[in-house]
């Protein structure tokens, strides 16, 4: 279990160190939570498992076809969750909005224990739409015309220079790994679906 959180958290900070050094400036911000959440739902046809977490929240996860072991996932399951944030922004002028999107899957072997690391990595380069230096965070919209909201890291320099309709370069990466835990509430059977 261990290995595969630490797996999580190294592959995307890896992956975000190598498209910062690639910017002329940049900087890491990284946040993670860590959880144990419940199996409440499956529909294995979808291949999508519905999780409970600790305050109640629901999220269903679609369960990629290579993940060999969901046969023992089973409702009323418990997962330890890890899941790995990191923005780096790097500031650069002028381009065409673009956006790269990178996804690294590691599973576990066919009979381990149900769980794996999913790394997706996205480099946009997006227009700023609004701007708070105060609290340091920035909103942009990238080349699909959504809008998201970023907290630069302190480090970033030329932050008090970037303004309201400049293009800069984002590079956003996130991480969840997941391993079944051997002990916990005892599984209840899936229900069949036709």
């Amino acid at each position: 279990m261990k290995r595969i959180l630490a797996a999580a958290t190294a592959v995307s900070l890896a992956v975000i160190a190598c498209a910062v050094s690639a910017q002329e400036k940049g900087a890491v911000v990284v946040g993670q939570t860590e959880a144990v959440v419940t199996v409440v739902n499956l529909d294995r046809k979808a291949r999508t498992a519905t999780f409970k977490g600790p305050r109640g929240r629901l999220v269903t996860l679609k369960v990629p076809k290579e993940a060999q072991n969901f046969d023992q996932v089973k409702i009323g399951s418990t997962f330890k969750v890890k899941y790995v944030e990191a923005v780096a922004v790097a500031l650069s002028r002028g381009g065409k909005a673009s956006a790269s999107v990178d996804r690294t899957v590691r599973l576990a072997p066919k009979g381990g224990t149900p769980g794996g690391v999913v790394v997706n990595t996205t480099q946009i380069s997006a227009t700023v739409q609004a701007i708070d230096y105060g609290s340091r965070e920035v909103a942009v919209k990238g080349p699909k015309g959504n809008i998201v909201a970023l907290k630069v890291a302190d480090d970033v320099q030329g932050f008090a220079d970037v303004n309201i309709g400049d293009q800069i370069t984002l590079v956003y990466a996130e991480a969840l790994a997941m391993e079944m835990l051997p002990h916990g509430p005892k599984a209840k059977p899936t229900p069949k679906k036709d």
